[in-house]
């Protein structure tokens, strides 16, 4: 058997880590990094913001569409995004990987490699200092996200406040329409996920599968957002009408969204943008990479586009919305 071909139940828990622990990215801020039984992470403001996230093998992601390397990425991707969308740094990762006994060593190393480069790519100085192996049927990565805050108040979703001008950073609908093409036309004569349909759909559709598979979130905009003086803030995983509409009611206020600075429905109903919602008190210069869509009026709690109440709920509920397929 070559070493293309060992499977992570042929090495067993001590080789396997053996093979990965060079390509995952160290943190700066780790001062005792794995290899023991607990990390140590500095937290120089003594405080640390932590986050935690899952994707599952089904309705998370699916083998046909997501390369190893794609799925590394991600993980890595929608947990810093979190962490920024309350305008700290992202500062350290641990990673548990519950996979198959069959899944190949290189299966894993590709996804460290992902872990790695999103990491230096979005989060420069943010690393993986541990984690967890164990073994199942269905593959499931689990991560834990670390921040520091330098110093500053959290931004919360809870502070938007009437007069206030709500903006976003990133790409809004790119990854939904990513998603949509997958289900439409990445698929075989069975219906069910084909990679080499998925790949047929390059390069025309790049941009949108890119944003699906091993999305960019403005992560450094979270820090720049916080000290600009954002009010409020939020990381859009769920598509903008649904988290929108979250903002809106941890803050008791109305947002009020416009349609043409949104753009098209997929922009409201989509999921998994990971683009930053912000609010900031008006008539302040918003900070670089935020655009207007909306404003902030007082009234009973909702989600508005152009002055109508949006009661579409739209975005990503996992009970309500997986099909219950995988492949």
């Amino acid at each position: 058997m070559t070493e293309a071909d060992e499977t992570l139940g042929a090495l067993g828990e001590s080789a396997v880590l053996r093979r990965i622990f060079p390509r995952l990215p160290d943190a700066a801020s780790a001062l005792l990094g794995p290899g023991d039984d607990a990390a140590v992470v500095a937290a120089p403001d003594g405080r640390f913001v932590v986050t935690t996230d899952t994707l599952v093998h089904g309705p998370d992601f699916r083998h046909a569409w997501s390369s190893p390397f794609q799925l590394g990425w991600k993980a890595a991707a929608t947990n810093l995004a979190d962490v920024a969308a309350v305008g700290a740094r992202p500062t350290a990762l641990v990673v548990a990987l519950v996979a198959p006994a069959s899944t190949p060593a290189a299966w894993l190393e590709a996804f460290a490699d992902g872990l790695r480069e999103s990491c230096a790519a979005l989060a420069p100085g943010c690393g993986v200092v541990g984690g967890d192996l164990s073994v199942s049927d269905q593959l499931t990565v689990a991560v834990t996200a670390f921040g520091d805050l330098e110093g500053r108040a959290p931004v919360l979703r809870s502070g938007a406040r009437a007069g206030d001008i709500v903006a976003v950073c990133g790409e809004l609908g790119l990854a939904g329409r990513g998603l949509e093409l997958l289900f439409e036309r990445g698929v075989g004569h069975a219906g069910e996920p084909d990679a080499d349909a998925a790949t047929a759909l390059r390069p025309t559709f790049d941009r949108e599968l890119d944003a699906q598979l091993a999305p960019h979130p403005p992560i450094g905009s979270g820090v720049v957002a916080a000290r600009a003086g954002a009010t409020a803030m939020m990381d859009v995983s769920d598509g903008l009408a649904l988290d929108a509409r979250r903002l809106a009611e941890a803050s008791g206020v109305v947002l009020d969204l416009d349609a043409v600075a949104v753009g098209s429905p997929l922009a409201l109903t989509g999921g998994e943008d990971h683009a930053l919602l912000a609010t900031f008190p008006a008539p302040r210069e918003l900070p670089a990479g935020f655009r207007p869509i909306g404003r902030v009026v007082a009234g009973a709690p909702e989600l508005r586009v152009d002055g109508r109440a949006f009661t579409r709920r739209g975005g990503w509920d996992p009970y309500a919305d997986w099909d219950g397929g995988s492949g």
